[in-house]
C-alpha cells in the first residue's frame, strides 16, 4: 500500500509539505518518495528483503518516515519502538521483533542512502507484512500486532475512501511507532496533509503549533486535550485554524468534549479502538451532543461490535461484558506468537480488545474501563471508567481517576485522584459523592479523594493505571 501511495502521492502533491520536523524542516512529498527510493536501494544492497525485519528505535523525525517508506517499498516489515520507553522495555520490544537491522539514530537512515538509488523491484503481494506495532499495556510480555498491504488498504479505505487531496496541517500527537502512525500514514499522505512533528509532545508546544502554522485538525488522547485547554493564556493563541477535533486510546468525558468544542471553536469526534483492531472502531459525530447518552458512538464503516460473558458468548442489549470487533482492519495476529495470536481471536474472527462496554438501544458503545480495572467493593463490581466520567462534569474537575486500594471490611475501597481546575477550590470527597449521587449508585463512588497536580502517564500519554494503583495504596504522587 505504502508502495504504490507515496510516488503517486509526489506526482499530486510534489514540493508540498508532506513532514515538518521538530526543528521546523521540511520534507516535500517528492522529496519523500526519492530519499525513501534511495534507502529501499540501500537496503536491498544490503541484502534486505521480503521476510526481513527493520527495527526503528527513533524520535518522532523525517528519518522515521522515509525509513519506514523504504522498508514498504523494499518488501521489509518495520517495528518501530518508542523511544520514551525505558532501555530495558526497549530491549523486549526488539527481542520480541528479532530485528535483521536496527537503526537507532538520524544519521544512520542517511547513510543507507545510495544516490539515485530506485526501490528493487517486488511482486504485488497484499499478504505481506509491513508494520509490526506494538501493544501499549504497562505490564506482562510484549506483543507485536502484524499489519500487512491487505489491512493498511482497508483501513485507508475506512478513513478517506478513494479520496486523494483535500488534507491540511496537523500534529503527530503519538509515538511514530504508535497504531495512530503506522497504519494510518498511507492515508495521511493520500489526504497531501502536512504533518508536524515534535521530538517529544507538550501541550504547550502543540498550542504554539497551533497558533503560528494554522493546525487544520487537532488530535490525539483525552488527556493530551486536557492539557492543552490547561496552558496558561489558552485564550492568547489564535486558534481558528481548528476545523476539527478528533480523540482515540481512552475515555473522553462529556465535560472534556464540551470544554474543548467551545474554547477550539471546532466539533469534536471522540472515537474508541485499538491497536489490534488497527486504530478502528467506533466515533461519535462531529455534530453529535457532548452527553454520555452517546458515548463513543456507532461502528464505523464495516465494523461490527458484539459484547461478550467470560465464555465469550454474546450478552444482551445494555449488559457490560467484553466488547469484541470484527473489521477487514484489524491485526493478521501477533508476530511469531501463536499462542496469543490463537487467544486473541472469537469463532467468528472477532478481536477480543479486553475492554469493557455495553450497547445502547441505538447500537452506541459506551466504554466500563478493562476487564483488568474493575475492582470489587462489598461484594459488587465496581468499574472506574464509568464513574470517572460522571465525576469529570464536576465544575471543579479538571482530570480525575480512580484505583482501589485494600480494605478488611469492603474488600476494596476507591480512591479518586482529582486534579483540580486552574482557580476552583478543590473538591472534598463530600462534594463529589453529593454531586454524583443522582447517577452513580452509592457503592460505585469513591471512599476517599486525593488532589494531585497531575495524573501519572504511559509514555504513549495514556493514564498510567498501574502507578495510579500504587499511589492508592500509600506511594506518594
Amino acid at each position: 500500500m505504502l508502495r504504490d501511495v507515496v510516488p503517486e502521492a509526489a506526482r499530486r502533491f510534489g514540493d508540498t509539505a508532506a513532514l515538518v520536523d521538530g526543528d521546523g524542516v521540511p520534507l516535500s512529498y517528492l522529496e519523500l518518495h526519492l530519499r525513501s527510493d534511495e534507502v529501499a536501494a540501500g537496503l536491498a544492497g544490503k541484502g534486505l528483503g521480503p521476510g526481513s525485519v527493520l527495527g526503528l528505535r527513533l524520535p518522532a523525525c523525517a528519518e522515521y518516515v522515509v525509513a519506514y517508506v523504504a522498508a514498504a517499498k523494499a518488501g521489509l516489515v518495520t517495528a518501530g519502538v518508542n523511544p520514551r520507553l525505558t532501555a530495558a522495555e526497549q530491549a523486549k520490544l526488539l527481542d520480541v521483533a528479532g530485528p535483521d537491522l536496527v537503526l537507532d539514530d538520524r544519521g544512520a537512515v542517511d547513510e543507507l542512502r545510495i544516490p539515485d538509488g530506485v526501490a528493487p523491484e517486488l511482486a504485488d503481494d497484499p499478504d505481506r507484512p509491513v508494520a509490526i506495532v506494538f501493544t501499549s499495556g504497562t505490564t506482562g510480555t510484549p506483543k507485536g500486532a502484524v499489519f500487512d498491504g491487505r489491512r493498511i488498504a482497508a483501513i485507508t479505505q475506512l478513513d478517506v475512501g478513494e479520496e486523494w487531496g483535500g488534507g491540511g496541517r496537523m500534529i503527530a500527537s503519538t509515538s511514530l511507532a504508535h497504531i495512530g502512525f503506522m497504519t494510518k500514514l498511507a492515508w495521511y499522505l493520500r489526504r497531501g496533509t502536512t504533518t508536524y512533528m515534535l521530538h517529544r509532545w507538550r501541550a504547550a508546544d502543540a498550542m504554539r503549533l497551533v497558533n503560528d502554522v494554522g493546525i487544520t485538525s487537532v488530535g490525539g488522547m483525552p488527556t493530551q486535550l486536557a492539557m492543552m485547554l490547561q496552558v496558561p493564556d489558552f485564550d492568547s493563541y489564535d486558534v481558528s485554524s481548528v476545523a476539527t477535533i478528533v480523540l482515540g486510546g481512552g475515555p473522553a468525558s462529556p465535560a472534556l468534549v464540551a470544554e474543548g468544542a467551545t474554547r477550539f471553536g471546532a466539533p469534536v469526534s471522540v472515537r474508541f479502538s485499538s491497536t489490534e483492531t488497527g486504530g478502528c472502531g467506533t466515533g461519535t459525530a462531529f455534530d453529535d451532543p457532548p452527553s454520555s447518552e452517546v458515548g463513543v458512538g456507532l461502528p464505523r464503516g464495516p465494523i461490527r461490535i458484539t459484547i461478550v460473558d467470560a465464555d465469550l458468548r454474546p450478552l444482551p442489549t445494555g449488559e457490560v461484558g467484553e466488547i469484541c470487533v470484527h473489521s477487514p482492519t484489524t491485526t493478521r495476529g501477533y508476530w511469531r506468537d501463536e499462542a496469543a495470536t490463537a487467544a486473541l481471536f472469537t469463532a467468528d474472527g472477532s478481536v477480543r480488545t479486553g475492554d469493557l462496554g455495553r450497547l445502547d438501544s441505538q447500537g452506541r458503545l459506551h466504554l466500563a474501563g478493562r476487564s483488568k480495572e474493575m475492582y470489587i467493593r462489598g461484594g459488587y463490581n465496581v468499574f472506574p471508567a464509568e464513574v470517572e466520567a460522571v465525576l469529570a462534569d464536576h465544575p471543579a474537575v479538571a482530570e480525575v481517576a480512580i484505583a482501589p486500594k485494600h480494605d478488611d471490611v469492603m474488600g476494596e475501597l476507591g480512591v479518586a485522584f482529582v486534579v483540580a481546575r486552574p482557580g476552583a477550590p478543590a473538591p472534598s470527597l463530600n462534594d463529589l459523592r453529593t454531586f454524583a449521587a443522582e447517577t452513580v449508585s452509592s457503592y460505585k463512588l469513591p471512599d476517599e479523594v486525593r488532589v494531585v497536580d497531575a495524573l501519572p502517564l504511559t509514555p504513549m500519554d495514556k493514564l498510567d493505571r498501574r502507578t495510579l494503583g500504587e499511589w492508592a495504596v500509600g506511594s506518594a504522587p
